[in-house]
């Protein structure tokens, strides 16, 4: 039967995090919790957690700051339900989820929490905070280079922190300028050989040149998810412009011809200039 004696906590409205522990609690409680936040796995509940994280940035991207504080709980709440589901197991709880947290921050911080001075520049600090985490990775095992860059991060993100790590033991193109001539030679293959090759090969002549594509914007110092997500949210806007133009005649963009919504287009992006 479910411990009542922290109702008060659950329905205070002033819990803070001690009342979402609590509710994960009694949502997976065994007898009386919900019948579907029992059965979750981590498998199940972590495309859950990959989606609020990036709701979390695209809230930062359209600066909805009335909306970060929803997005950020939700996410916290992911954190809450796989530790809640790893105490379940008997695995670890979320004190040791803090706590490992915590020792990782204090390590890496040698220069605020140690001996340190702290009167270096962010590229020192950076370049210690990678040594700092090589050694971890050493202490865990990790042998080769590239060992424990997860598999599950998205495409483009991934591709940058192969780079990076690679870049560390000298395997990287010292000019930009060589980097864009690669770029071009993927381009050309996949443009010249288009017509000739397999869908297999095809793609991936294509994730050859979206792999440069990411070198690239590491060499200038870009994020490409967030260079993407930036051009996503453009589109979006010009050409929602465009259906809000073509709805004042009556019309919608499958009644309309290519020119006529470039036009609107161009019309939109010069819009967007003159702010």
């Amino acid at each position: 039967m479910t411990d009542r004696t922290d109702d008060d906590l659950i329905f205070g409205p002033k819990g803070g995090l001690p009342r979402l522990r609590a509710i994960m609690r009694r949502l997976r409680d065994p007898e009386t919790g919900c019948p579907w936040d029992i059965e979750q796995t981590f498998a199940t509940i972590a495309p859950y957690t990959i989606e609020e994280a990036y709701e979390v940035a695209d809230a930062i991207e359209r600066e909805a700051w009335g909306e970060l504080k929803g997005e950020l709980g939700d996410l916290l709440f992911q954190a809450y339900f796989h530790a809640q589901m790893a105490e379940d197991a008997g695995l670890f709880d979320l004190d040791d989820v803090a706590d490992t947290m915590s020792d990782k921050m204090v390590a890496r911080h040698p220069h605020i929490f140690g001996d340190q001075s702290r009167d270096k520049s962010a590229e020192q600090q950076s370049a210690d905070w990678e040594t700092i985490k090589a050694a971890e990775r050493a202490a865990k095992g990790a042998k080769g280079v590239l060992d424990d860059v997860a598999v599950g991060l998205p495409a483009l993100l991934r591709a940058m922190k192969l780079q990076k790590r690679a870049a560390r033991v000298g395997f990287d193109w010292p000019e930009t300028t060589q980097v864009l001539d690669k770029l071009l030679e993927e381009a050309r293959e996949l443009t010249e050989a288009r017509d000739t090759l397999t869908l297999d090969a095809i793609e991936d002549e294509m994730g050859d040149l979206l792999f440069v594509m990411a070198n690239l914007a590491r060499h200038l110092g870009v994020d490409p998810e967030a260079a993407l997500r930036r051009t996503n949210a453009k589109f979006t806007r010009r050409f929602s412009a465009i259906e809000a133009a073509l709805a004042t005649q009556g019309k919608r963009p499958e009644d309309s011809t290519l020119d006529e919504m470039d036009a609107l287009w161009d019309a939109a992006k010069a819009a967007e200039k003159e702010k």
